[in-house]
């Protein structure tokens, strides 16, 4: 498809405060707990089955998407590294299990 555009990667924004730990599971997206009471996960994607990887596992988490943006390189904030999260407040962790058995759990 000639004159198409391919993003960098994307800013996913799913409802709820993820935990440290989904970084990694995430393929290392980075973390941000907004004001709001949402997270953003952002990075690098490398191609559409990554894209689709990830929208995946947050649908089998069962945590609600609220909104999809591709990025382009000068949207990155210039950390690619795995674990990267800013925010603060309450965090809405999953407990992982089989699939389709994800229960939401608080910490503080």
């Amino acid at each position: 498809m000639t004159g198409s555009h391919v993003p960098y990667g994307y800013r996913f924004r799913v409802e709820g405060h993820l935990g440290d730990h989904w970084s990694a599971w995430f393929d290392c997206l980075s973390l941000a707990r907004e004001n709001d009471g949402t997270t953003s996960l952002s990075g690098p994607v490398t191609d559409q089955a990554a894209l689709h990887g990830v929208l995946t596992k947050i649908r089998d988490l069962g945590i609600l998407l609220i909104s999809l943006e591709p990025l382009d390189a000068k949207d990155q904030s210039g950390s690619d590294s795995c674990g990267a999260i800013s925010g603060e407040g309450e965090t809405l962790s999953y407990v992982r299990g089989d699939v389709g058995d994800h229960a939401p759990s608080h910490e503080k």
